[in-house]
């Protein structure tokens, strides 16, 4: 089962790599203006899992600039996860407001639908080659 795990995780993260999506194109200062909101953003995934490449794929398409904490190679990010969002479980965003509250968003689905419903503008026109 370790074979085939490490396999698929491989072919996933090729396949994400030659499939990588465009990113929208943006006027500098509202790219920049949607990077500050970025900073207070945290993925917590791992590399392989599908469902995290899902939501990176999102993230790529949205040209968010979100970091990204991977829980599986990390032991304080697992911990942080852990300790934060009560799960072992990815993907899970960190979104921290305005007055340093902090929630957890678990299921690629939910953050998805998050990030473009936040971030993706009606007139943002996809970045040409």
């Amino acid at each position: 089962m370790v074979v085939v795990r490490a396999v698929l995780g491989a072919l996933i993260l090729l396949l994400n790599w030659v499939f990588t999506p465009k990113s929208i194109k943006r006027e500098a200062n509202e790219q920049a203006a949607i990077d500050a909101q970025t900073t207070k953003l945290a993925l917590y995934q791992y590399a392989a899992c599908p469902f995290c490449v899902k939501v990176r794929r999102a993230m790529k398409r949205s040209a968010l600039n979100i970091e990204t904490r991977d829980a599986k190679r990390s032991e304080q990010f697992k911990e942080e996860l852990l300790q934060g969002g009560g799960q072992l479980k990815v993907p899970c965003l960190r979104i921290e407001d305005d007055n340093g509250e902090v929630s957890w968003m678990y299921e690629s689905g939910d953050i998805i639908s998050y990030l473009e419903s936040r971030f993706n503008p009606t007139d943002a026109e996809p970045n040409p080659a």
